[in-house]
């Protein structure tokens, strides 16, 4: 079984991680993992005077390799060896989405803040969106 475990660096994500590596020696012919983060995208307002991109997308990427870094090790403490990790920039669900169908996986598992109602009728849900667009089942994780 192949799953894309979407990570950003929070307990939620470890908590989702750890859920993968205790059920992975459950599954009859083990588990392949795939570790993705994906930041945000660089959103530049006119107004503003411009930055050097390219020292914003080398500390976008330095913030990836870490994330991905720690993840990396919180898997393989749990036991996991079948890994991958992968980065992308972009709106989160969408990304999710769209890797989670390039790399064929067969669940999506990711943790939830637990904002509820009230805080996703106001900032959206990653998790709920990826619930809603995913062609594969996807394990939340609280």
């Amino acid at each position: 079984m192949k799953m894309l475990v979407a990570v950003d660096g929070s307990a939620h994500a470890r908590r989702a991680i750890d859920t993968v590596a205790k059920l992975a020696p459950q599954l009859k012919n083990g588990v392949r993992v795939v570790l993705l983060h994906v930041g945000a995208p660089m959103v530049y307002y006119g107004e503003l005077p411009p930055y050097d991109m390219g020292s914003v997308e080398q500390a976008q990427r330095a913030q990836s390799e870490s994330v991905l870094a720690e993840a990396l090790a919180d898997a393989r403490a749990g036991g996991l060896s079948e890994l991958s990790t992968l980065a992308a920039i972009g709106e989160p669900a969408a990304e999710i989405l769209r890797i989670a169908a390039e790399q064929g996986v067969d669940q999506i598992v990711m943790g939830t803040h637990g904002r509820g109602a009230l805080g996703t009728l106001f900032i959206g849900s990653v998790a709920q969106r990826v619930l809603h667009g995913a062609q594969v089942p996807v394990l939340l994780v609280r």
